[in-house]
């Protein structure tokens, strides 16, 4: 095979991955409600629960680059990803809360390796074309999530339950998983022996401030996708078929976004970019927070997705960029940063809604979005992709490419 299909093919592959694991999450996000009519469940359980997907993700993810350092990548992802998609049927068979807290684990288990790994995986695609590739790659989990979330709205519609529509996800994303493993960019065995002959580092401090954006994003990210359809719901007082529809607007405009972002990066510059991004995204929340109908929430959450589409896989881009020979480290660091804010924003929000209401818990979140954009000034002005022209050019002699080749920051 030549090297410029081998890369086409990993391409897609790991393309595939993202929206696979996005609309894996997607159902599970749009059918809480469902979740919390079938156990009675208050906000804060509804938050503890998701605390505990959250707890499963960040364990794994600090055992994930020594895991994918071991392993590699392509084999974590080939065993992850479908065991993510058997822990799914799980949640959805849960029985009560206690069990349901279990399966939440799991789920995060799983979910974060498979979350590492592919970030690792794209990131190694990223350098070997020589180009900014991230944005397009995580525009394939917004795809997948907003085919996942509208699904899981129709499942509503169509009067499934909860076990319901999560287990049919389940069997239909199993194949899917297993489907493209084989598509994944191997590490040559000289590269593998390399990488453990050479040093362990400390990570540069960049990597960590990286982190931080993506915690800044993915908590505005999961105050959207774990909280939007209850507040349609118990705050505006929309049917759950429309409340099913806040989380799939966000991610469409995510998708949308996302499918510019590399070349508005390549144009601008991702200071510049993370700076707009917070900026607006503060905007955009504020008219969630302000929403007197649930039109209103609506377009907020489109716009909120226009807002961050860029931070989470600029952020991610640059970790890896500055983590050098060890983008595992580097991307494995930056997730649980981001995975942090994750758990975190969720469980606090539902705390503030149990004490104030979910509306206040929304407010908390402009000052979120205005963190991001604060922390622009602290990103590297220039580029941070070395570009080399034809990505063939990124092949080593077996066809794989050089994951430790030196990148600008």
């Amino acid at each position: 095979m030549s090297p410029d299909r081998r890369l086409t093919r990993a391409r897609l592959g790991i393309l595939s991955t993202f929206a696979l694991a996005g609309a894996l999450c997607a159902v599970w996000t749009v059918r809480m409600p469902a979740l919390k009519q079938k156990l009675d469940l208050t906000d804060a359980q509804l938050g503890l629960e998701v605390l505990g997907w959250g707890i499963g993700a960040l364990i794994t993810m600090t055992l994930a680059a020594r895991i994918i350092g071991r392993h590699g990548s392509k084999r974590v992802l080939r065993l992850a990803l479908p065991a993510t998609a058997c822990c799914l049927a799980l949640v959805g068979l849960a029985p009560n809360y206690a069990l349901l807290i279990v399966a939440g684990l799991a789920f995060g288990l799983c979910f974060g390796l498979v979350d590492v790994a592919m970030n690792t995986q794209a990131s190694t695609v990223e350098r070997a074309y020589g180009r900014p590739l991230m944005g397009g790659m995580h525009a394939g989990w917004s795809l997948g999530a907003v085919t996942g979330g509208l699904l899981g709205a129709a499942t509503a519609w169509l009067g499934f339950g909860f076990t319901g529509a999560l287990c049919l996800f389940a069997v239909i994303g199993l194949p899917l998983t297993l489907a493209v493993g084989p598509l994944y960019l191997a590490e040559t065995r000289e590269e593998a022996e390399e990488r453990a002959r050479s040093p362990r580092p400390r990570l540069p401090l960049l990597v960590y401030l990286f982190g931080a954006l993506v915690f800044c994003s993915y908590l505005t990210e999961g105050s959207i996708a774990d909280w939007s359809g209850v507040y349609l719901r118990d705050s505006l007082g929309a049917a759950e078929t429309v409340a099913a529809l806040g989380y799939p607007m966000f991610e469409a405009s995510m998708f949308l976004g996302r499918m510019c972002a590399d070349r508005i990066t390549t144009r601008l510059g991702a200071r510049t970019v993370i700076l707009v991004a917070g900026t607006f995204a503060a905007a955009a929340f504020t008219l969630v927070a302000l929403a007197p109908t649930p039109l209103f929430a609506l377009a907020g959450f489109a716009l909120v997705g226009i807002g961050v589409c860029a931070v989470t896989p600029l952020a991610m881009s640059l970790a890896g960029a500055a983590g050098g020979a060890h983008t595992e480290r580097a991307i494995a660091a930056a997730s649980t940063f981001g995975y942090s804010g994750l758990l975190l924003g969720p469980v606090v929000i539902g705390f503030i809604s149990a004490a104030v209401s979910l509306r206040f818990g929304y407010a908390v979140v402009i000052g979120v979005c205005v963190a991001i954009a604060l922390g622009a000034n602290f990103v590297p002005r220039g580029r941070h992709i070395e570009d080399r022209g034809s990505h063939g050019d990124a092949l080593g002699r077996s066809g794989d490419p050089g994951v430790r080749r030196e990148v600008t920051v």
